[in-house]
């Protein structure tokens, strides 16, 4: 049985008479009535009784009648979510983000246009640090992140850059540098620091070291702490200070102050990252990528 048998068994079912049928579906007549003859002798019943006025429906034929317009509307809708995918209307999109990525506004209003722009595409998020985004990336466990690149961002990924962020210093709110709204960072020289490690984010961690050591000192890193909000918790509870994105000045804690750098201003660096076949094969990652690309042109402009 084919889907031509079901589609001509339809239109004879629906126009009560061969001739017509065979007119609508522009086909000869014989050939036609060959068809249905075959497709009951495969079902093993008669579907029509033939009258002089044309051809009635047998209880058979009225049972089959119904599965076969299912059978065809689901086909129809078969087709129309292929063809949703291959446009990006519908499917899934792997995006992964690191924690401080995350507080950047450029990340949150990305996804919420995407998600208005294509509601049916579900989002699989995934957070974890810089390390695990590009290996993830890497391996095609993810279609696109969010990430802090460097130097080491492995070549073979597709980059669309962001402006860069300029870092804040955060110390407690008891520290001797607290009043003040702007400091230099040598005057953290010798101050207990709180980080994350560097194999989490090679970026932000060698910006920050360079940046110490061009202000004179290195860094004495006496914590450390796998995201952002568990960074600035530590310096609230006066474990030490630290270096973060300025878009980190969102964690509103009581026991924490948020300065700005005088002098040369360290910068976390965003970015969003795909394999450039991924980026070409999958239209949800062309949407996003259009997206990203408009907003970046908008914030140069």
């Amino acid at each position: 049985m084919e889907l031509r048998h079901l589609r001509y068994f339809l239109a004879v079912a629906e126009a009560g008479h061969f001739t017509r049928a065979a007119a609508q579906l522009d086909i000869q007549q014989p050939p036609l009535s060959q068809q249905i003859r075959a497709l009951e002798q495969e079902l093993g019943t008669p579907l029509f009784v033939r009258t002089p006025r044309g051809a009635d429906l047998t209880e058979a034929g009225r049972a089959f009648r119904v599965e076969a317009r299912r059978v065809l509307a689901d086909l129809e809708r078969a087709g129309d979510a292929a063809r949703r995918a291959a446009r990006g209307e519908s499917g899934v999109l792997r995006l992964g983000f690191t924690a401080s990525a995350a507080f950047n506004p450029i990340v949150p209003t990305l996804v919420r246009n995407f998600r208005r722009a294509w509601p049916a595409v579900a989002l699989a998020l995934e957070e974890t640090n810089t390390a695990g985004l590009l290996a993830a990336l890497v391996q095609g466990r993810l279609d696109a992140a969010f990430i802090r690149y460097s130097v080491v961002t492995p070549p073979e990924l597709q980059l669309l850059k962001f402006p860069d962020e300029p870092m804040k210093i955060a110390v407690p709110a008891a520290h001797r540098l607290a009043r003040r709204r702007r400091a230099p960072l040598s005057a953290l020289a010798g101050e207990p620091f709180i980080l994350f490690p560097r194999s989490f984010g090679t970026s932000l961690y060698d910006e920050i070291l360079e940046a110490c050591r061009q202000s004179g000192f290195e860094l004495q890193i006496k914590q450390e702490a796998p995201q952002m909000s568990s960074i600035v918790n530590l310096v609230a509870a006066e474990l030490g200070v630290s270096v973060v994105p300025a878009s980190t000045t969102q964690v509103q804690l009581p026991g924490v102050r948020y300065l700005d750098i005088e002098g040369r201003v360290p910068m976390a660096r965003l970015a969003l990252a795909a394999l450039p076949a991924t980026a070409q094969a999958l239209p949800v990652v062309r949407h996003l990528w259009q997206l990203a690309q408009a907003h970046a042109a908008g914030k140069r402009g």
